[in-house]
């Protein structure tokens, strides 16, 4: 299983994520997931996207969108078969109950996973994007509505995480540029208490995932 999980945009080693690509061309394609930012209207989502897209191919990546609403509903296997041709996948932030759901109602959660284990491809993104990874979401409401999965698609939220972690990445930490920062440190300080595994990270930083090789924080 490889992972490149930022906590914002692509971080301060992009070069790290771009390590774990198996290079089968040139310029190798991405597929941009980015259902996370659903609930917003039109225009600013596709301003949000196109902001991925830049990023990424100022990276020397091919960035395409597959937007999951496409598969809602549908057999998990379409939604495989379109992802399974892209060797890196990125997934950017916004609300991660959004995404969490998308990922559900289009199947992509079952063949995130079953991909993963298969090391077909490179798992990447940052904030929700890495979050949903986790066991569970409990404690992130405190950052993100669950009532805007309702406003997005008109389900109620989901509180499971796709159990690829075995703990709760927490984005932002003392990171004052960025609105979240204060916020998901009152969450972070919630899971010490509680006794919840997570691991937090700055702004700039990764945590980089290469297989049986001990994770590594960039």
């Amino acid at each position: 299983m490889r992972m490149y999980l930022s906590s914002f945009r692509t971080g301060d080693h992009p070069d790290e994520m771009l390590a774990l690509l198996t290079r089968t061309a040139a310029t190798p394609d991405v597929a941009v997931i980015a259902n996370a930012v659903d609930v917003l209207p039109d225009e600013e989502r596709r301003a949000a996207v196109e902001r991925e897209f830049e990023a990424l191919a100022g990276l020397g990546l091919r960035p395409s969108e597959v937007d999951l609403r496409t598969f809602f509903d549908q057999p998990s296997t379409q939604v495989a078969t379109a992802l399974s041709r892209f060797p890196l996948i990125w997934v950017r932030g916004g609300n991660v109950f959004v995404l969490r759901q998308a990922l559900a109602r289009s199947g992509a959660d079952l063949a995130l996973t079953e991909l993963l284990r298969q090391d077909a491809f490179v798992y990447a993104g940052y904030s929700a994007g890495v979050c949903v990874l986790a066991p569970d979401l409990h404690g992130l409401e405190q950052c993100d509505d669950p009532k805007e999965v309702r406003t997005a698609y008109g389900d109620e939220a989901r509180w499971d995480g796709l159990g690829l972690l075995d703990h709760v990445v927490v984005p932002h930490i003392d990171s004052p540029g960025h609105p979240e920062s204060e916020i998901l440190g009152a969450v972070a300080d919630r899971y010490h208490a509680e006794g919840t595994a997570h691991r937090t990270l700055r702004d700039g930083q990764a945590l980089v995932i290469d297989g049986d090789r001990p994770p590594r924080v960039r």
